[in-house]
């Protein structure tokens, strides 16, 4: 069982020892208590402070390969012009080496665990096994409303949940139906039950725009929380990503029901689709509020430190409040409520949690002076300040150099440019 001993780490301001025995952290030592560890790696925490591993709740890792494709467009006509017809084109090899370029990018940031909701879901959980992060992995979900297309749908399902296991524990396999107006309500039925019997999360985009909103009242009668109400479907299995246009008693029906939330502040900016989110209210009503950065193309980078940012300026500029969303809240998003939606024992420094972790340079002019360091973190920082990765006890990036990072640069460029000369 491999060992790792970090040594005179800031932890919550205290210089200490952190100790890590296999997947876990075993021991956590004031370091001037000076206990004696021995360990088969030694990390130099002098100069920097420690977290626990961002955990980013809704993303679709292979867009990395249209960064800077498709911007400055509405929702509808980046998805339908842009975005779709360039997919339904792309390869396994695509995704695959996409979805390296998005490990690579998050690892530097900080984040240790993903939720990913793309297709070919395969080629993501294979990349995401390989580089060494965490990551609850779901195939895109689309029925069109089609019989025909949801029975090929729940045939495919089964087949990956059948194969999964082959890529070990760390990849979670999940469900994902892409949308109330891409997938019909038999299928989500369909989803719900099959989650259940199968222990498995559903992640789901969901009251993203206005336009979302006005079709499921003019389509099913119900806006769109509503709606999945009467379809029995609500569950804390349940994780929605956006949820801009819920109102009070929506906020009631997904806190009676444990649904779990993703907020993605820089892609409904970028996109224009809202920046209304209820952040407090959620919170106040129950709700495991996450955050999220979604997809490169939508969001540019998958930086969780300059969500923080994002989402802490926008919750305060729309009520204009500069006491709400406090640097705080959105931290514990990042983190704590994250790993709590993964259901795991992380999201937490302390004796017992998985050993998922990064360290942060403090010799950058973002802390100092240092009066306050998650506020430091939140408002002053971005990912660059990573500077050591951590994910089950795994040293993923040290010294801020990750193992085959030039090759992954190389391929995933010649890749992104092949597939928009290919389409």
């Amino acid at each position: 069982m491999q060992t790792i001993l970090i040594k005179h780490v800031q932890l919550n301001g205290v210089p200490s020892d952190i100790y890590i025995e296999g997947t876990s952290i075993r021991y956590i030592i004031p370091a001037a208590e000076a206990v004696p560890l021995k360990a088969d790696c030694y990390l130099d925490g002098q100069g920097k402070a420690v977290l626990p591993g961002f955990v980013n709740t809704h993303t679709h890792a292979a867009m990395t390969l249209f960064r800077g494709f498709a911007d400055d467009m509405t929702l509808n006509a980046w998805l339908e012009k842009r975005i779709w017809p360039n997919e339904a084109r792309m390869t396994d090899e695509d995704i695959y080496w996409g979805a390296k370029l998005a490990c690579l990018e998050m690892i530097r940031s900080g984040t240790t665990t993903f939720f990913d909701m793309y297709h070919k879901p395969e080629a993501t959980a294979l990349a995401a096994k390989e580089m060494g992060l965490r990551a609850f992995v779901s195939g895109v979900c689309f029925d069109r409303f089609s019989p025909e297309i949801a029975k090929e749908v729940r045939m495919e399902t089964q087949r990956r949940l059948e194969t999964w296991p082959t890529f070990g524990t760390h990849i979670r396999f999940s469900l994902g139906p892409h949308a109330i107006y891409t997938v019909s309500g038999e299928m989500l039925q369909w989803i719900n039950r099959f989650a259940h019997e199968n222990d498995c999360l559903i992640q789901l985009h969901l009251a993203e725009t206005p336009h979302e909103v006005t079709n499921s009242i003019r389509q099913f009668g119900l806006s769109p929380v509503r709606y999945l109400h009467r379809l029995g479907v609500l569950s804390p299995r349940l994780l929605l990503a956006h949820a801009l246009y819920v109102d009070d008693e929506e906020i009631t029906l997904l806190a009676d029901n444990g649904v779990k939330v993703a907020h993605n502040p820089a892609s409904n900016m970028k996109l224009a689709s809202g920046y209304r989110f209820k952040f407090t209210e959620m919170r106040k009503a129950g709700i495991t509020v996450g955050l999220g950065t979604d997809g490169c193309a939508s969001s540019n980078n998958l930086d969780m430190i300059e969500a923080m940012k994002l989402a802490a300026l926008i919750g305060k500029a729309w009520r204009n409040d500069p006491e709400a969303v406090s640097a705080d809240e959105v931290f514990h998003a990042a983190t704590t409520a994250g790993a709590e939606i993964t259901g795991l024992k992380k999201g937490c420094i302390a004796e017992g949690y998985l050993a998922d972790l990064c360290l942060v340079n403090l010799c950058s002019t973002a802390f100092v002076p240092d009066f306050n360091f998650v506020s430091n973190l939140v408002y002053a920082a971005n990912g660059s300040c990573i500077d050591t990765v951590i994910c089950d006890g795994k040293i993923l990036m040290v010294n801020g150099k990750i193992d085959g990072e030039d090759v992954i640069l190389q391929q995933a460029c010649a890749i992104a440019h092949r597939l928009v000369q290919r389409n």
